[in-house]
C-alpha cells in the first residue's frame, strides 16, 4: 500500500498541532512557564485514566508517603511534565546554548575517561520530564552522539520530533530496527543515549527491583554493550530548584555486558536514585508497571 504524501489532507491537522506548537516556541520563558503549570493542572483535573496511572505508580514506589503529599506530587508530576513540553519545543526550534552552557555537569571526568578509551559509550538515560531538551543538553558533552528513539505514529509529528532533535551536534538517530546500525557506530567510537526504562509488554525478559516493586526490563542494553565493547555509562538530567539543568554522568560500569539482570539492577538504581532527588520530575504518567511477574497482582486497576 503506497504511503500518503506529509501534505495529504488526511494529514492537515497535525500540520495545524505543528503550527500552533511553533508559535508557542517563540513565547518568553516566563510566560512558557506560566502556561506549563496552568496546562499541567488543567490535565491533571482532566485526563482522570492517567491522573489514576500517576497515582498508583507514586503509591507502588512511595508507600510511606502520607497521602496528602503523594497527592500533591500527582499533580507537581503533571506540571512538570507540561513544563517538559514547553522545553522541548523551545529545543525543536529556538536556542538552547546558553542552557548548554550555564547545565551544571557532575561526573564529566567518567565520560572524558570513557570517550578516551575510543570504543564507543553507550548512555543508559531514563524518561525524565525535560523530555527532548536532554538532547542538547547531553550531547553538548559528547563528541559523536547518537541516541535510540521510537518513531511517533504519526508521520507528521514525527517528522516535527526528530528534524527538532537533529538541529543539534550532528547527532545520530537509531530504531529499534537499527541495533546493528548502532552497535557500529558505537565501534566507531560514538555516543548512544538510550532510555530503556519503559515497559516492553510482551517483550518483557527479565524482572528486577524498582523502588521495591518487580519491574519488567528487556536484555537490549547487555546485548548492545557486549556486541559493541561500549563503556556504560549512566546519565540523568533535572531541573534544579534555581531553575537551572543538571546533567549526571555516572562512573564507568565496568561489568556491563555479562549479566542482563545484574545490568538492569545497575541502571533501574541509578535512575531510582537520580528520582529521590526530584520526584515529579520522572515521566510517571507511563504505565511501568503494566507488566508484571506471574501471580503478581496488578498495580493499575
Amino acid at each position: 500500500m503506497a504511503t500518503r504524501s506529509l501534505w495529504h489532507p488526511a494529514f492537515w491537522p497535525s500540520w495545524g498541532v505543528v503550527f500552533v506548537l511553533y508559535l508557542l516556541s517563540w513565547l518568553p520563558l516566563s510566560v512558557k512557564h506560566s502556561l506549563a503549570t496552568r496546562l499541567g493542572k488543567l490535565l491533571h483535573r482532566k485526563l482522570k485514566s492517567r491522573t489514576r496511572a500517576v497515582s498508583a505508580n507514586l503509591a507502588a514506589c512511595f508507600p510511606d508517603m502520607p497521602e496528602d503529599e503523594r497527592q500533591q506530587l500527582v499533580e507537581d508530576a503533571f506540571v512538570s511534565c507540561a513544563m517538559g513540553v514547553f522545553e522541548s519545543i523551545h529545543s525543536w526550534w529556538r536556542d538552547t546554548r546558553q542552557w548548554q552552557l550555564d547545565a551544571e555537569v557532575v561526573g564529566v571526568e567518567h565520560l572524558q575517561d570513557a570517550i578516551a578509551r575510543n570504543r564507543g559509550v553507550l548512555l543508559i538515560g531514563g524518561h525524565y520530564s525535560i523530555l527532548d531538551l536532554a538532547l542538547p543538553l547531553v550531547g553538548y558533552n559528547l563528541t559523536k552522539p547518537g541516541y535510540m528513539y521510537r518513531p511517533n505514529n504519526n508521520p507528521v509529528i514525527d517528522r516535527m520530533i526528530e528534524k527538532g532533535r537533529r538541529r543539534y551536534f550532528g547527532i545520530q538517530p537509531f530504531n529499534k530496527r537499527q541495533l546493528k546500525d548502532m552497535i557500529g557506530f558505537l565501534q566507531e567510537g560514538g555516543q548512544v543515549w538510550y532510555g530503556c526504562d519503559q515497559d516492553f509488554g510482551g517483550k518483557t525478559e527479565l524482572f528486577v527491583p524498582f523502588f521495591g516493586v518487580e519491574t519488567g526490563c528487556i536484555s537490549t542494553p547487555t546485548y548492545v554493550a557486549r556486541e559493541s565493547g561500549a563503556s556504560v555509562i549512566c546519565v540523568s538530567h533535572l531541573r534544579t530548584p534555581e531553575g537551572n539543568y543538571r546533567i549526571e554522568f555516572s562512573p564507568i560500569q565496568e561489568t556491563f555486558g555479562q549479566d542482563p539482570e545484574q545490568d538492569a539492577r545497575i541502571w533501574n538504581g541509578f535512575i531510582e536514585q537520580a528520582i529521590r532527588q526530584y520526584p515529579d520530575q520522572y515521566l510517571w504518567l507511563h504505565k511501568r508497571f503494566k507488566t508484571r511477574p506471574e501471580g503478581a497482582a496488578p498495580i493499575y486497576s
